[in-house]
């Protein structure tokens, strides 16, 4: 759980109370929508039963979560009030942060989930400013973890979860090859491409891989 700083400052204060281990991944997940307890239970993997009641009952206490609860239905749901919404740039400058300074292949046993590896490479897409010469759709097939498509529209990127029947390149790879992929600098990442299986035209294809690895 959070500690105490004795430390008179906004940032030790804000600390106190969202500093837990695992705050900021169930403040992460709350971001996208409201979730069950097995929700969160499942997103977090490593997190147990007992520490994600006590850290949801620590965010309530804060008033950054506030649970749900339909009368005659046993699910209880869990959703940020106005002040856990105000953590949104806090969260999204620690994903910046952490695309740039910290980012690293997965550990062998990490948890890799294809949603947010899907969701961070088309928040940085879009930051970076990366432009197709033409509109693209690519169907992302991971080995475990569902289908998302990830597509450009001329200007912005944007990805969803499911099928799609008109594709330019479908990619089928494991979340852990995709974000070994990712996490190694762009000039290394040719040595990566043999763990996916890229289907599409040569052409199509080639610009999937520009848009990724460093080419001659």
């Amino acid at each position: 759980m959070t500690r105490k700083y004795n430390h008179y400052c906004p940032v030790a204060f804000s600390l106190e109370v969202i500093g837990g281990k695992w705050s900021f991944p169930i403040i992460r997940d709350l971001l996208t929508k409201p979730q069950r307890f097995s929700d969160l239970l499942q997103y977090s993997s490593n997190i147990t039963p007992k520490w994600l009641t006590l850290t949801l009952r620590q965010l309530e206490e804060a008033g950054i979560v506030a649970r749900e609860e339909q009368l005659g239905h046993r699910e209880v749901w869990y959703r940020l009030t106005p002040a856990g919404e105000d953590l949104r740039p806090v969260v999204e400058a620690m994903k910046e942060w952490g695309l740039r300074h910290a980012m690293r292949p997965p550990l062998p046993g990490e948890v890799v989930r294809p949603d947010l590896a899907i969701g961070t490479l088309t928040d940085s897409l879009n930051k970076r400013g990366r432009k197709l010469p033409q509109p693209a759709t690519w169907l992302m097939c991971f080995t475990h973890g569902g289908t998302h498509v990830l597509s450009f529209d001329g200007d912005r990127w944007s990805t969803r979860k499911g099928e799609e029947a008109d594709t330019d390149v479908k990619v089928t790879v494991s979340p852990e090859a995709w974000a070994t992929f990712l996490a190694v600098k762009r000039s290394e990442r040719d040595q990566f491409v043999q763990s996916m299986q890229l289907v599409g035209t040569p052409e199509r294809v080639e610009e999937f891989l520009r848009t990724f690895v460093a080419r001659k």
